[in-house]
């Protein structure tokens, strides 16, 4: 019994024995077929690569996908192999050559990486991303997939996402310089003179747009697809540590601008950022989705936020601008004065702006409402249309004080014509119409017609009502010599006057002439003063000099003086 008993034992444990070594047999076997196949790529006489060309080229495919599968079947035959035999001699051997096969595997990694720069730069992966990929890119692509998966696989992703860091951070940082971006600190952006910082500002708009549409954007399909098979995690740190430095740095740019010495001719440049920031704000959320990433959104915020504070404080620095002018001389022939120039032209393109200061402009501003501007803007308007309104109300304003500087009554109201109907018309012919509204415009055009009424009025008012006194036929003649002396006394008085709108000068010319020009035939007819010699204006001359007004000093050109060309009927 007991020899039985040992000798059922024995044939138990010899079972057991060669069950293992079949085990181990085969999985060094499997390790050897490995063996052979990456030994075809790698002297095994060095730990390098004996090959004088790559691996991964297109006519050796199928021996890259072989070789790869060959090191990932050595792998998993050595974990295999561990857990039946972890003294075999065969790891020893397979744990060098897997070395090996990393090294190799490393020195390809780099390869492609370095020699496909132009189908891997991230502007091309961008754009190839919306269309269908070439050839070129789309092996490259799959190379570095099949080279990240085979080495993370083997315990060995961190020597592969060490390579593709180092290369592909290197990338972005030269594709910032090319673009003309510059890393400059606050102090050396408030030192900048207003020209240097313009054009450094206009550089930063082109290299935005273009980083975030295509280098940060190009890196993260890249990176998202090279490390697909690796976690999330991996992903992340991939993108993160390749991308997060320069993404800051370029990001800071605007709040550095924010912070620097606020003027109004700054305010449209900074606008311009401010737009192009929010214009690119979903694709940065997209693209600098991650956690680890998330500092480049909280700068982008922070930049908003001083950007918004700059310009609002620059609309108020331009409004105080306008207080500040004071100058006392007088807009020869009641022309446009500068300042209505300079103010409706800067509001102009303020209002060019208006989607981006929509949201910009506080709902409460400082500032006042007055009577007449609460009068002229609706309770629904806009906190914009609120401030632009009280920005030209502030300006006719100033106008309306500088009209009081001229002596001649009807020449204040030419000036008040002039720069109210340059006003409305700057309105009108704008973007300034859509943040007004027509009622704006109806309101000031019905100010400006009532300003042409009364300069009218004290001009031709008086000659108009005289006209209208003449009943007998006796003083015809006197009365015609008399308006002929006045009428030449007027054309004298208004021969330096201007009004710069051509189509507002016809306008006062044919309100005049029709005033003035049917009367008077009528009068010059019905008591026939034409039969009589050297008696004053014939109608015809009334309309010809009434014609030549309004064209500033000496007139059209067409008649040098009141009577050169009067001819009598």
């Amino acid at each position: 019994m007991v020899l039985f008993a040992l000798t059922s034992s024995s044939s138990s444990k010899l079972k057991q024995h060669s069950h293992r070594s079949f085990s181990e047999s085969l999985l060094e076997d499997t390790i050897e077929d490995a063996e052979s196949i990456i030994h075809q790529w790698i002297s095994p006489d060095s730990s390098s690569s004996c090959c004088t060309f790559s691996l991964f080229s297109n006519k050796n495919r199928e021996e890259a996908k072989r070789f790869i599968r060959a090191v990932s079947t050595l792998h998993s035959a050595m974990v295999k192999l561990i857990s039946v035999n972890p003294t075999s001699s065969k790891l020893i051997k397979a744990e060098s050559l897997l070395k090996t096969s990393m090294n190799h595997l490393s020195k390809e990694f780099y390869r492609i990486l370095k020699s496909n720069r132009r189908y891997l730069d991230p502007e091309s992966v961008s754009v190839r991303s919306r269309n269908v990929s070439q050839e070129n890119d789309k092996e490259a692509m799959a190379d570095l997939k099949m080279i990240a998966d085979c080495m993370t696989s083997s315990g060995h992703g961190k020597e592969c996402f060490g390579i593709y860091k180092k290369i592909r951070r290197s990338i972005i940082v030269e594709a910032l310089e090319q673009l003309g971006f510059e890393n400059l600190t606050l102090s050396q952006v408030q030192r900048l003179e207003w020209e240097v910082m313009e054009k450094k500002i206009r550089v930063w708009l082109r290299a935005a747009r273009k980083a975030v549409t295509t280098l940060f954007y190009g890196e993260r399909i890249l990176s998202d697809h090279v490390f697909s098979s690796s976690s999330a995690a991996i992903r992340e740190s991939s993108f993160a540590e390749i991308t997060l430095q320069s993404a800051l740095a370029l990001f800071s740019f605007p709040g550095h601008v924010a912070k620097s010495r606020k003027t109004p001719e700054k305010i449209f440049l900074t606008l311009d950022v401010y737009q192009c920031i929010a214009e690119l704000t979903p694709m940065i959320d997209e693209v600098f989705g991650y956690d680890s990433t998330s500092s480049v959104k909280s700068v982008i915020a922070g930049a908003l936020g001083n950007l918004e504070e700059a310009v609002v404080s620059m609309i108020d620095e331009f409004e105080s601008s306008i207080s500040k002018e004071s100058s006392k001389s007088v807009i020869s022939g009641g022309g446009i004065h500068q300042l209505t120039r300079y103010v409706m032209n800067y509001i102009v393109f303020l209002a060019d702006y208006s989607d981006v200061l929509a949201n910009i402009v506080p709902e409460t501003s400082s500032f006042g409402s007055p009577e007449e501007e609460e009068e002229s803007t609706s309770s629904s308007s806009s906190p914009l249309a609120k401030r632009i309104s009280w920005l030209i109300l502030f300006l006719l304003c100033k106008i309306d004080a500088k009209s009081r500087l001229y002596d001649d009554v009807a020449l204040s109201y030419l000036f008040l014509i002039n720069n109210l109907h340059y006003v409305v018309v700057k309105v009108r012919s704008s973007n300034l119409k859509e943040v007004l509204s027509e009622g704006w415009l109806v309101k000031h055009e019905g100010k400006v017609k009532k300003y042409v009424a009364k300069f009218e009025e004290i001009v031709w008012g008086g000659m108009m009502t005289s006209l209208a006194t003449l009943e007998e036929e006796e003083g015809a003649e006197e009365f015609v010599r008399g308006f002929s002396d006045r009428f030449e006394e007027a054309y004298k008085r208004q021969t330096g006057w201007v009004v710069p709108d051509s189509k507002l000068r016809d306008e006062i010319k044919v309100s005049v002439a029709m005033m003035l020009i049917p009367a008077y035939t009528e009068v010059y007819k019905k008591y026939r003063v034409g039969l009589l010699e050297d008696v004053g204006f014939a109608p015809e001359d009334i309309g010809n000099y009434i014609s030549d007004l309004y064209f500033g000093s000496g007139g059209s050109g067409c008649v040098s003086s009141v009577h050169s060309s009067v001819s009598y009927v």
